[in-house]
């Protein structure tokens, strides 16, 4: 949330691809665990447990949303833009694009809250995501783990033209477009005409999720770093925002994983605290477990109670070597066939898809949700991080992992 001022600070700021502004906050879907929509009151609690956490590196009052509609409803705006307006809370909008061939009850919902709330609510929105994995769900892995329809880049390009032309004249028009998707998206040459469409990339990244690549909490910090690393190489100069990432507190173990809230408080403090805090644009997985489905449990407080389940406090020393991250990591550079949980029938933490659902798009979190056509279809943002590439995609992670 600090703007850097010193020219040191600026160009490390340039050199991380990070944004001016280095946000904090969480995601948040549409829905609750039992698959009921949230309403302003579910919001407000959130946003106000989310900005007074005990012991926090920083005020988290930001949010990132996954659509602009109410659940269950066809187009009216998400009641968190209402809470957001009464909590000062800024919003990383969210546009669902897998699984449809229009976002045209996106861009209704969106047009109503800007005539509705006006500059209060458009003053608060510092980016627009267009699109959540959807690049992961037409990948090998995606498909494998059964991570529900996605979007190829050509449907992604139109949307996001889509998106320009509505909000061309209004208060957005201004605001940056970025996608969410799994690192690996973005290192595949078949992608880069979304990157080159985009003013940031958001990347969700799950090193719990990792198989057959050391996942044990003690390595999160270096594969954590390695896919950040093949990202910033991939994407140029584009900001890199990290949409999603976090650690299970509970759960069952992935490979080598155990879900604890030691491990919680150890990724918080090595990747959060390390590597993100007030350094990258961060929206953390999570603060409301949403996804009745996903058997990992990522939420760090109990109950939305501003006392979390671990002390937030940072450390001042940390376990991961500063620029050997990629090299040291136990897994192979190349090697980027990750099982990931894809959807919600695969084990993922996000919830299902749809404008009723508060999840991503398969493998991960549980707070995405799309149009009201698409009820089951969309959490895949955690696992799925590591999905299989296709040939070209391959050559170029090669080729960055041949740096290490």
């Amino acid at each position: 949330m600090r703007a850097f001022t010193t020219l040191a600070a600026v160009a490390g700021v340039l050199a991380s691809g990070a944004s001016a502004e280095n946000y904090l906050g969480f995601n948040s879907g549409s829905t609750k665990a039992d698959h009921s929509a949230k309403f302003k009151a579910d919001f407000l609690q959130e946003f106000k447990t989310a900005q007074n956490l005990e012991s926090a590196p920083g005020t988290f009052n930001a949010v990132r949303l996954y659509t602009n509609i109410q659940a269950y409803s066809k187009d009216d705006p998400i009641s968190a833009f209402e809470a957001a307006v009464e909590t000062k809370t800024k919003i990383l909008l969210g546009v669902w694009t897998s699984g449809t061939d229009s976002i045209a009850n996106e861009l209704n919902a969106l047009k109503k809250a800007i005539d509705k709330y006006g500059k209060s609510f458009t003053d608060l929105v510092i980016g627009m995501s267009i699109g959540s994995e959807d690049l992961y769900r037409i990948s090998e892995t995606g498909i494998k783990n059964e991570a529900g329809v996605g979007a190829g880049p050509d449907v992604l390009l139109k949307f996001i033209s889509d998106y320009k032309k509505s909000v061309a004249g209004t208060a957005l028009a201004k605001v940056p477009i970025g996608h969410v998707d799994t690192w690996d998206a973005y290192t595949n040459a078949t992608n880069k005409a979304v990157v080159d469409a985009l003013d940031w990339v958001g990347v969700d990244e799950y090193p719990y999720y990792e198989s057959g690549k050391g996942n044990h909490i003690k390595n999160s910090g270096k594969l954590f770093d390695r896919a950040y690393d093949a990202v910033a190489a991939a994407v140029g100069d584009k900001p890199i925002w990290i949409t999603e990432t976090g650690w299970p507190a509970s759960g069952p173990d992935w490979d080598e994983a155990e879900a604890t809230v030691a491990n919680a408080k150890y990724y918080w403090q090595e990747i959060g605290c390390r590597k993100l805090f007030n350094k990258v644009p961060t929206f953390w997985y999570n603060l409301r477990d949403s996804n009745p489905d996903n058997k990992m449990q990522f939420a760090i407080t109990k109950d939305l109670s501003t006392k979390p389940l671990f002390d937030l406090t940072c450390p001042t020393t940390f376990d991961t070597p500063t620029g050997t991250s990629a090299s040291t990591a136990s897994a192979t550079g190349s090697q980027t066939s990750v099982s990931a949980p894809g959807s919600s029938a695969t084990g993922g933490a996000g919830s299902t898809g749809g404008s009723t659902d508060s999840g991503s798009s398969g493998t991960g979190t549980d707070s995405e949700a799309s149009n009201q056509d698409d009820v089951v279809e969309g959490s895949a943002s955690l696992g799925k991080g590591l999905s299989a590439v296709t040939i070209a995609g391959l050559a170029l992670v090669a080729g960055v992992f041949a740096l290490f």
